[in-house]
């Protein structure tokens, strides 16, 4: 088994690495691939160097599986090649969500209509994969009719950029600036650009994204995008419409018994989840569970994971370990 992570030295490839390391995976070869500039220089896994390769270079070795995390350009422009080649390719940008003859994959959700013609799969975006993990299972017994979301997302979901913005900030320094304003103390409502209708593109892909993966268009969904100074991981409060009603316990059953799902709802002991807690884990955290007494059939929640792992890097590797279990490359 050929995996290449194209990106490797980008802050979601160290972490897509770490995971591949931690995860079942019986990789014979593994194929870090980077820009032109990192040619050359080696990167560490499983305790032995491994020399980074150009795109070139990675599709001459036709690798089996190539993880995707360097860019919407990058994506467009290399990953027909890949795939051209026979490399299924799992991509993390936005570049292929939203084409029609593209899956967009949650493991726990839709993994089961993947095929093995399916040479280019991509993975959704961070806030989206948090929400949907949370709402497949209640959408099935209770129908999701419209969700108002609000989003508090962490600085690493911009890049190493952002992390240094806030680095900076904090020690009192100047630097380069991911961010119109200072991030730190500070919260931003605005995430990627503004589009036509004034949301901005990370807003617009919790809609587009949460109908295509729940396969249900008739979904209704508004958000509000923030960023905050915060490196653990994105949060979201999330106000859920169903067309049935619903008991609190049931859901909180439902949700715990749901893979990938833990549910951390104690307010007597301030039992919440938190972007801190969260760092590091794959799980999505969810609390908060409450009833909307201002309508019928609503409930309020409080979802928390870490963007870069099951938001990002989780993800891909866990759709990887889906084509390999059965037998789709």
């Amino acid at each position: 088994m050929k995996i290449a992570v194209v990106g490797v030295t980008g802050m979601v490839g160290k972490v897509m690495l770490r995971i591949l390391e931690e995860r079942d995976l019986t990789i014979s070869t593994l194929i870090p691939v980077a820009s032109e500039k990192s040619v050359g220089t080696e990167i560490t896994f499983k305790g032995k160097q491994v020399k980074v390769v150009s795109m070139k270079q990675a599709m001459e070795m036709k690798p089996d599986i190539a993880l995707f995390s360097a860019g919407g350009s990058v994506s467009i422009e290399f990953a027909p090649q890949f795939a051209a080649v026979g490399t299924t390719v799992i991509d993390n940008s936005s570049a292929f969500r939203m084409d029609a003859d593209k899956k967009l994959i949650v493991p726990e959700i839709n993994a089961s209509s993947l095929t093995k013609k399916d040479k280019i799969i991509a993975n959704p975006n961070c806030s989206t994969i948090q929400l949907v993990a949370t709402l497949a299972p209640l959408h099935k017994k209770y129908g999701v009719k419209r969700l108002v979301v609000s989003t508090y997302q962490s600085i690493t979901g911009t890049g190493v950029k952002a992390v240094e913005q806030l680095e900076n900030e904090y020690a009192g320094k100047k630097g380069p600036m991911a961010y119109p304003y200072q991030i730190h103390k500070n919260a931003i409502p605005h995430c990627d650009v503004f589009e036509e209708n004034g949301y901005t593109k990370e807003e617009m892909k919790l809609v587009r994204e949460t109908q295509k993966i729940l396969d249900d268009k008739t979904i209704a969904v508004t958000a509000t995008a923030v960023r905050i100074p915060v490196v653990g991981g994105h949060s979201e409060s999330v106000n859920v419409e169903f067309k049935t009603d619903f008991i609190e316990s049931d859901v909180r059953r439902l949700l715990s018994e749901t893979p990938g799902i833990t549910v951390q709802d104690n307010v007597d002991v301030n039992v919440y989840p938190m972007p801190l807690t969260a760092q590091g884990k794959d799980d999505v955290f969810v609390g908060r569970i409450r009833r909307d007494y201002s309508q019928q059939n609503t409930i309020n929640m409080w979802i928390v994971s870490d963007n870069l792992r099951k938001g990002a890097a989780t993800n891909a590797v866990q759709i990887a370990e889906y084509l390999i279990k059965n037998d789709l490359i």
